[in-house]
């Protein structure tokens, strides 16, 4: 898979890294030399060129690309490569980077974002994950489906412990994707039951959220 990262910082570079490691083809740009320098990450191709520009997007052919990630610090910069990338080029998948909290409104697929990832909704998504039992925590939003990215810790007074999986009449829309016990992720199945301290994790539809959290909390 050939990628294409807007943005040679810290973020894009560990991820060019990271998908480098996996055997994908990547291309880093920026416009600032001193960042989109000849070796700054070991096997991917760099251009020094402003990414915001469509004569550097067909010196990059982009429409080569299956991927395309917007990873600057800079989310107008970010939104402007992402609506490029989908709208002139048919990048099949754009991810892009939202620095401020306040702008996430924004990156959808009107900017031609298919996977919007907020680093501070991250953050306090997994802090909240790490303290809360009982309560529904979204951890992620997959912006083409609008479906969520869903956690509960399973609670003593929870109705669902001791229930086997096949036997919760789960809302629709909604899918048990993993069981995280311990130091166990087990794939669930229709025989496997639920303990006090399991880590459930779902895709849903966020309108079943509520539905799940009577199901499965304590109250």
């Amino acid at each position: 898979m050939r990628v294409a990262i807007a943005g040679a910082g810290k973020v894009g570079r560990s991820i060019a890294r990271e998908l480098i490691g996996f055997g994908h083809e990547v291309l880093l740009l920026d416009r600032d030399s001193d960042l989109a320098r000849p070796g700054v990450v070991e096997g991917a191709e760099v251009l020094n060129a402003d990414a915001c520009e469509l004569t550097t997007l067909e010196e990059a052919d982009l429409a080569r690309c299956q991927v395309m990630v917007a990873a600057t610090g800079d989310d107008k910069v970010n939104l402007v490569v992402s609506l490029l990338a989908k709208t002139e080029f048919g990048v099949p998948r754009v991810v892009a980077r939202v620095n401020h909290p306040k702008n996430e409104w924004m990156f959808d697929d009107a900017w031609g974002v298919d996977v919007a990832v907020s680093t501070p909704r991250m953050l306090s998504a997994l802090v909240e994950e790490a303290v809360s039992v009982g309560d529904l925590v979204r951890l992620f939003t997959f912006r083409q489906g609008q479906a969520e990215l869903v956690e509960i810790t399973l609670p003593a007074a929870s109705p669902a412990v001791g229930q086997r999986v096949g036997s919760m009449p789960w809302p629709s829309d909604t899918a048990l994707t993993a069981i995280v016990r311990g130091p166990r992720v087990i794939a669930p199945s229709a025989d496997d039951s639920l303990e006090i301290g399991d880590e459930l994790i779902f895709v849903c539809d966020p309108a079943h959220e509520p539905e799940l959290q009577r199901m499965l909390g304590d109250h």
